[in-house]
């Protein structure tokens, strides 16, 4: 399947603190799905 996004560049992602228990969902799927992310949000993360 052809994707018009470069999949092999890492998607950024932050919250505030109001949407950090969503946040980790999103973490949490795209680490499921072999995506690479960089967390910019309230706990920052790089992954």
């Amino acid at each position: 399947m052809h994707s018009p996004f470069n999949l092999q560049k890492p998607i950024a992602i932050g919250s505030d603190h109001a949407g950090f228990d969503y946040k980790e969902e999103l973490i949490s799927f795209l680490e499921g799905k072999g995506f690479l992310f960089k967390d910019f949000g309230t706990q920052q993360r790089l992954r």
